[in-house]
This record gives C-alpha cells, structure tokens and sequence, in this order.
C-alpha cells in the first residue's frame, strides 16, 4: 500500500494595495490546485507567503516584521517573497533572516513550479527576470477574504512619474481581454459576492495590449459599459484612476449606470502646477478641477478620494500652502497622505532641494487633519438620506459594519443574518467613532 504524506498547509501575508491582494488571492488559488491547505497566516504553516509592496519606505520595513512574525509560528516553515519589493531588491529580501526563496514579477505566478525545491538552503535561492521580461499578463481576482471581490483589468505602467517605482517593480502597461476579465467577473459573481473593485496599476489605461500588442483593442470605457450588464453584481466600483485617464464620457455612463457606484480614487499627488510638472504627472490642477466639478454636477453625493504626496524635493511652504488650501476649497471627501520618500533609481532621488524629514512629517499631518474635516464634513452631508449598505462580515464589538453605494461607513447592532447582504437604511446620525448610525427601512 502507498504510504499517504501529509497534506502541506500554506499561509499568505499581503502588504500593499488592491491589486496586491487579487494577485494573492490568485496565487493561493494555484497553491490549492496543488493540494495544499490554506490557513490563517497566524497559525502554523508550511509555507509562508508574503507578497511585498515597495511604494513606501514604511512597507520595505514592514515586510521584515512579517517574516519575524512567521518565524515565532513556525522557525522551520519555507518563507517565500514575492511582489514589487521582491522585483526592485530580491538581493536585498534574500538577505533577511528566515527568507528562504524570492520570486520576482513574472516568476510569482509560477510560484508552484519551484515547490520541488522547499528546502531551507542559505543564502536564499532568487528568481528574479529583467523588469524588460514582464511583458505578458496574468488574471487574477481575490475572493473569500473580504464581502468583495478586487478584479484585477490592468497591469504595469507607461507613465514616467519622478518619484515612482512602480514602472520598475511591474513593467510596461498591459491589459487583461475583455472577455477574460468578463468571465472572472461572471466566476464571483458565482460565489455569491455582491461587489467588485476594479484594480490595477493605471485602469485608466485598459485596452493597451490586451492581446500582446501594444495598441488599445478597447477602452476604459469600452470596459465600464461591458461590466455592467454582468448579472447577480450589484456593485461595482472604480478604484484609483488618473485624472487625465477618467473621461466626461466615463463620469457620465457611471451617473446612470445600474452597478457601478458613485465613488471615485483620483489621485492628485500635489496641488501646485510646477511641482506637477517636476513630477512629470499628465495633467495640471485645472484639469483636475475640472474633473471633480463635472462629477459634482451628474452625482452631487459622489465621494471622491484623492492621493496627495508631501516633502517632494523643491516643495517650498509656498507650493505646500497652494496645495493645501487648493485641496481646502475642493469637494473632496477625503484624502490619501503620502510622506514623500526617496526611492533608489528614481530621478526624484537625485533632484535638489529636499525637504526635513521633520517638515514632511509636519505636513503630512496637516493633510491628515484636513482628511478628518473632509470626511466629516462629506457624512455631515448624508444625514437624513436613504442609502444601501452592503454588510461585512466582522462582529467588532457587537456591530456590524457596512458601506453605502458612496462609500460612507455605517454600522448598526451585530446581526449574522446582515453579513453580504444589501439593506436599504436611512443615516441617522455620526457616533464618536466617526462612523455614522443608522436605521434600517428594508
């Protein structure tokens, strides 16, 4: 008789954005094909699975307490690194203590091909391509971690912004087939879930080589109409797109659409046309204004969040204070605060005029302040309105949590029957918490 071995379990540890956890998503998926068992990064593991983020200082360093973390579960588990960080420095990974293999931008969607060579072997083995290699594309969505799904459309960039890596970490700008991306839309819809996040590097430029070319076979436009017609999704949701990149036609379909939420991520970076241009950023604040005011006029209850960097070289108080009363005077609803920070290989790196570190912290927490006044300003506008909530599924202290159509956060006393349901609710009033009470009409 065959000797049965025992079934391998695997864990997954995400840093980063959306798009991070619908390529996770995907790869735990290949490692279940696989036989293996999925577990709670928290428990034992055989393996562990971080998949790395490289936009931040603060995220290159996070990734080190991550492997300490596994460590402490299980000092003999296999630590494998993948993501952006893991492209940009899989040298640099492959030297943290504990971290036993580094699979860089192509070779994480092979990552079960190299499962024959789990042993802990120092120095850790690194597969890494030339950034150049990254030319095809993977699909992939995230499901069973959170009431909705992230669908990744798009991949890497063809933008030359100053400050980032991305291009680096990801490669040239690449899309999934139309038809691909309907069939993953059709799967979760399968699954039962209600919503789904569009994500990507730049989704404003879907189309671009969706078949290996690098023309657009369709646009961004062309994808907003096709997904909205997929049946059992009541929400979708665009997650950042580019100002340059989101059309009038766009903020229009969205107005009148039958699941596509009235939410929009637009990142503005900086508020001041000269640092834009240093940026080299594909547009300039009036654009943006104008942006924000045409969805305003077609969706007045719209909530519109924006990313905003501080301390770029050469910010003086004079561009900060532009940007801050411009940000000030806008209808946004709250922002993203990114503390500027120097990444190697960037042209930003090398510029004059860097700025404190304590200035760019003073900064950034101005902008923070000016988020809380935002978002409260935004809820204090949704008082006394009828909205629909889609439910989470955590129980935190005896609520349940949810979002409206826009993107306000409400809860309400915990109920199990609620988790990925839609109700119908009318917003009462903001608790001391910041999230706003509500009553149930349906």
């Amino acid at each position: 008789m065959p000797v049965e071995t025992a079934t391998k379990s695997v864990a997954f540890y995400t840093l980063g954005c959306k798009l991070n956890f619908s390529e996770t998503s995907t790869i735990a998926r290949s490692f279940e094909q696989e036989g293996f068992d999925r577990v709670d990064f928290e428990k034992k593991a055989d393996i562990y699975v971080v998949n790395t983020c490289s936009v931040t200082e603060n995220a290159d360093k996070r990734f080190k307490s991550v492997v300490k973390k596994a460590q402490k579960v299980n000092e003999d588990a296999f630590v494998i690194a993948v993501g952006c960080y893991a492209q940009l420095k899989p040298e640099e990974l492959a030297a943290v203590d504990g971290v036993d293999l580094v699979l860089g931008a192509t070779e994480k969607f092979k990552i079960t091909d190299y499962l024959n060579q789990l042993s802990k072997e120092d120095p850790a083995q690194v597969h890494s391509c030339e950034i150049d290699e990254a030319d095809f594309y993977v699909g992939s969505y995230s499901i069973g971690d959170r009431t909705r799904a992230f669908l990744k459309v798009q991949d890497g960039c063809d933008y030359k912004c100053t400050y980032c890596t991305i291009p680096l970490a990801r490669g040239i700008s690449r899309s999934d087939t139309l038809q691909n991306v309907m069939d993953n839309a059709r799967q979760i819809s399968e699954q039962g879930i209600k919503e789904i996040v569009l994500t990507g590097v730049n989704i404003g430029d879907y189309g671009k080589g969706e078949h290996g070319n690098k023309r657009h076979e369709h646009t961004f436009l062309d994808l907003v109409h096709a997904l909205d017609t997929v049946k059992g999704i009541e929400r979708l949701r665009i997650s950042s797109i580019e100002p340059n990149l989101l059309k009038n036609e766009t903020i229009e379909f969205v107005s009148g659409a039958n699941a596509f939420v009235p939410h929009f991520h637009i990142p503005l970076q900086v508020g001041n046309n000269e640092l834009l241009g240093k940026m080299k950023r594909r547009y300039n604040r009036e654009l943006y204004t104008d942006r924000v005011s045409k969805i305003k006029e077609v969706m007045p209850d719209c909530c519109i969040g924006v990313d905003v960097i501080v301390g770029f070289p050469g910010e003086t108080d004079d561009h900060f204070l532009d940007t801050y009363n411009y940000l000030s005077e806008l209808d946004l609803s709250y922002l993203h605060v990114f503390t500027y920070s120097e990444r190697e290989n960037t042209p930003a790196a090398t510029m004059e005029g860097a700025v404190p570190i304590n200035v760019r912290k003073k900064r950034s927490k101005m902008l923070r302040g000016l988020s809380v006044k935002k978002r409260r300003a935004f809820y204090e506008s949704q008082l006394g309105k009828n909205k629909t909530v889609l439910w989470e599924a955590e129980n935190k202290e005896g609520f349940i949590h949810g979002f409206t159509e826009n993107y306000v956060k409400v809860k309400t006393y915990w109920n199990p029957e609620f988790v990925n349901q839609l109700h119908d609710v009318k917003l009462l009033s903001i608790e001391e918490d910041g999230i706003v009470r509500i009553e149930v009409i349906h």
